[in-house]
C-alpha cells in the first residue's frame, strides 16, 4: 500500500500536535521529579482515566485480540476479560489507600509498608527487574506489533519501523513527563478508537462479507466461534478458558496494567490525582472503558479475519513476502488492516500510530520513574539535585526505548507468546499484593522469597518443561502450568511469611497512621499502640469499617460493566431482546454504584 498527499499532511498534522503537546508540557516538567512523574499531583479523574484506557489500547492488544478469537473463538477472550475483577478491586479498595500513601511510586511504598535491608533492596531490585526487564518486554510486545503491521501494509523493514516510530514517542515523553503523556492520551485515544471502529467497518464491507450476507451472514457461518461464552458442557474448553480465569488468574497473578492491588502505571495514575475521589474516578472510567467500549471493533475484524483467511496458508498466499517468524495468528490483525482503501489511510496509520506511541509513553515515564526515583536517587546518587534527576529520567528514556526495541527485533515474535510468559512470571504473587495493606504479618520476605521462586518457575515452565508434558486431557498446557507456578509460589511465600520475623511495630503502626486500611488484620497492631498510650486509629473510631461495602460495590461494578459488554455484543449480534436485558442490568448497576460511593469516607 502507499500514502498518497493527503494522507501525508494528515501524519504532518498529527505529529505536530504531539510535539506541541510536548513542547507545552515541558515548561513544567522540568521543574522537578513530581512534577515530572506525578503532574504535579494535580490531575483530573477524566484526563487520568483517559490516558490509562490509551495506554491499554496499544499498538499489539488487537493483534493479541485477533490471534486469541481465530484459536478458540470470542470466549478466549476471557483470559483478559477476567481481569475486570481485578480493576473493580483498584476502583473501590484500593484506589483511595494509594492516593493516602503519598509516595511517588509504587515501589516505594516498600519502604513504608517494610524496613531494613530486606525492605530496600526488594525497592531496588524491582526498580531494575520491572522498570527494565518487564517493561521493556512490554515494549517490545508493542513493537512487534509495530513491525507487524509496517511489514504487511508497507513493506517496511523491521528496523526502519522501530527506529522511525520510537522517535517522536521518545521526544514528547522526554520532554514533557507524565503531563505531556497523558495529555498526548487524551488526544490519541480518540484517534485510536476511530482508526479501530472504521477498520470494523471496512472488514465488514469486504466482498468475502458481503458474499455470505454481510454481518448476520458472518456471524451465522461462524456459529460456536461467536459466543460470549465458551461450551459449558466440555470442561476441556469452559474450565481453560472461563473458570481458571475467573476462579485463579485474576488475583493470583501480576500483569501490568492489571495488577491485583494497583501498582505499576495504574498506580502511578493513582498518585498523580487531585485528591482520592479523583483517583477513583479515573481507575473506575478505564474499566468502564477498557472491558465495555472497546473490545467489539477488534472482535469484529478478528471474526471477518477468519471468513477471508481461515488459516495461515491464505494469508501466506496473500503476503507471500512476510517472514517466517511473523507469521502467526495475530497477523491477521494487520492483514485485515491492508484492506482500507486509498483516502482514509493515513487516519488509519495515525490511529495504529496514536495507540502504539500512547503505549510506549506511558511505559517510558513509569520505567524511568523506577529507575530515577527507586534506583537512582535511592541508591546511587541520594544528594542528587531535582534538575539532575528530571536530565536522568529524560536520558532513562532514550535507554528505555532502544532496549525494548531490541526484544522487538530479536527475541519475540508473536503476542500471545510474550503475554503467557508475563502471566506466568508473576504467577502466585498476585494474593500478596491484595494482601498486604490489610494483613500486618505480610513482610519483605514474603515479596523477596515469591518474586524469586516465581521467576524460576516462570523460566522452568516456559524454556523447560515441554507442553505435553503437563497438558491433560481437560486442561491445556499452559493453563496446567499456571496452576502450577500459582500453587507452587503461594506455598513458598506462606512459608516464608511464618518462617521470618515480622515487621517491626513501629513501622507497622506508621503505616496504619498513614493509610488507615482498617479490618481486623490490623487489630493486634492497633491494640499493641492502644497499650502503649499510642492511638493510630483516631481517624476510625466509631466508624463502620468499609471493606465489606466496598466488596459489595466490587461485585455490582463486574456486573454492571460485564453487562455493559454483552449490551453492545448483542446489538452487533442482532439479539434485541438480550441487549435490552443486559443495558437495563447495567443501568441499575450504575445507580446503586454511584449511590454507595457517595457513602464512602474520603480523605
Amino acid at each position: 500500500m502507499k500514502l498518497v498527499t493527503i494522507d501525508f499532511v494528515i501524519l504532518a498534522v498529527f505529529f505536530s500536535i504531539i510535539l506541541l503537546i510536548g513542547y507545552l508540557a515541558s515548561k513544567k516538567a522540568g521543574k522537578d521529579t513530581t512534577e515530572f512523574f506525578l503532574g504535579g499531583r494535580g490531575m483530573p479523574w477524566w484526563l487520568l482515566g483517559i490516558s490509562m484506557v490509551a495506554c491499554t489500547f496499544s499498538a499489539d492488544t488487537p493483534n493479541l485480540v485477533t490471534g486469541m478469537i481465530r484459536e478458540d473463538g470470542v470466549a478466549k477472550n476471557w483470559a483478559w476479560w477476567a481481569f475486570l475483577i481485578t480493576g473493580m478491586v483498584t476502583v473501590f479498595i484500593y484506589a483511595r489507600l494509594w492516593r493516602r500513601s503519598n509516595v511517588m511510586t509504587d515501589l516505594e511504598f516498600y519502604e513504608i509498608r517494610y524496613q531494613g535491608k530486606a525492605a530496600s533492596f526488594l525497592r531496588g531490585f524491582r526498580a531494575i527487574y520491572l522498570g527494565v526487564f518487564f517493561n521493556t518486554l512490554i515494549m517490545g510486545t508493542v513493537s512487534l506489533a509495530a513491525i507487524k503491521i509496517g511489514d504487511v501494509m508497507f513493506g517496511v523493514k523491521p528496523w526502519i519501523t522501530v527506529v522511525s516510530a520510537s522517535i517522536i514517542v521518545v521526544i514528547y515523553a522526554g520532554l514533557g513527563g507524565l503531563r505531556g503523556v497523558v495529555w498526548a492520551d487524551f488526544f490519541q485515544y480518540g484517534i485510536a478508537m476511530f482508526g479501530a471502529v472504521f477498520a470494523a467497518v471496512v472488514a465488514v464491507k469486504q466482498p468475502e462479507i458481503q458474499a455470505i450476507g454481510g454481518l448476520k451472514g458472518m456471524l451465522a457461518e461462524l456459529g460456536d466461534k461467536v459466543n460470549f461464552l465458551p461450551d459449558m458442557s466440555n470442561p476441556s474448553v469452559y474450565l481453560p478458558l472461563l473458570i481458571i480465569p475467573i476462579a485463579v488468574q485474576w488475583w493470583a497473578v501480576w500483569y501490568p496494567g492489571a495488577e491485583p492491588g494497583g501498582g505499576g502505571y495504574i498506580a502511578q495514575r493513582m498518585l498523580s490525582a487531585k485528591d482520592e475521589k479523583n483517583a477513583i474516578g479515573a481507575t473506575l472510567l478505564f474499566n468502564f472503558a477498557h472491558y465495555a467500549l472497546r473490545p467489539w471493533p477488534w472482535i469484529i475484524v478478528a471474526l471477518a479475519s477468519l471468513i477471508i483467511y481461515p488459516d495461515l496458508a491464505s494469508i501466506r498466499a496473500d503476503f507471500p513476502n512476510i517472514a517466517e517468524t511473523y507469521l502467526k495468528d495475530d497477523i491477521a490483525y494487520p492483514v485485515m488492516l491492508s484492506k482500507i482503501g486509498v483516502g482514509w489511510l493515513g487516519l488509519v496509520v495515525a490511529s495504529i500510530i496514536a495507540a502504539y506511541m500512547s503505549t510506549i509513553g506511558t511505559h517510558l515515564n513509569w520505567g524511568s520513574s523506577y529507575i530515577v526515583n527507586d534506583f537512582y536517587r535511592r541508591f546511587v546518587r541520594p544528594e542528587a539535585s531535582e534538575k539532575e534527576l528530571v536530565l536522568m529520567a529524560r536520558l532513562t528514556t532514550v535507554v528505555l526505548i532502544i532496549i525494548g526495541g531490541t526484544f522487538a527485533l530479536t527475541l519475540l515474535n508473536n503476542a500471545t507468546q510474550a503475554f503467557d510468559i508475563l502471566l506466568l512470571s508473576g504467577a502466585g504473587s498476585g494474593a500478596i499484593y491484595l494482601l498486604r495493606w490489610f494483613w500486618w504479618r505480610i513482610n519483605a520476605w514474603t515479596e523477596i522469597f515469591a518474586m524469586f521462586f516465581a521467576t524460576i518457575m516462570a523460566i522452568v515452565l516456559v524454556f523447560v518443561v515441554p507442553d505435553e508434558a503437563v497438558a491433560t486431557a481437560v486442561l491445556d498446557a499452559f493453563t496446567v502450568k499456571l496452576l502450577i507456578a500459582t500453587g507452587g509460589t503461594t506455598i513458598i511465600w506462606l512459608l516464608a511469611t511464618f518462617l521470618t520475623k515480622p515487621e517491626a511495630k513501629e513501622t507497622l503502626q506508621k503505616f496504619y497512621k498513614l493509610t488507615h486500611p482498617g479490618g481486623p488484620g490490623w487489630k493486634k497492631v492497633v491494640d499493641e499502640a492502644a497499650q502503649e498510650g499510642i492511638n493510630i486509629n483516631e481517624k476510625e473510631e466509631g466508624k463502620t469499617w468499609e471493606l465489606p461495602k466496598q466488596i459489595l460495590m466490587v461485585f455490582i461494578g463486574c456486573i454492571t460493566i460485564y453487562s455493559t459488554l454483552f449490551s453492545i455484543g448483542s446489538i452487533i449480534y442482532g439479539e434485541t431482546f438480550y441487549s435490552i436485558l443486559y443495558l437495563v442490568v447495567s443501568i441499575v448497576g450504575t445507580f446503586y454504584i454511584f449511590k454507595l460511593l457517595k457513602t464512602l469516607r474520603m480523605n
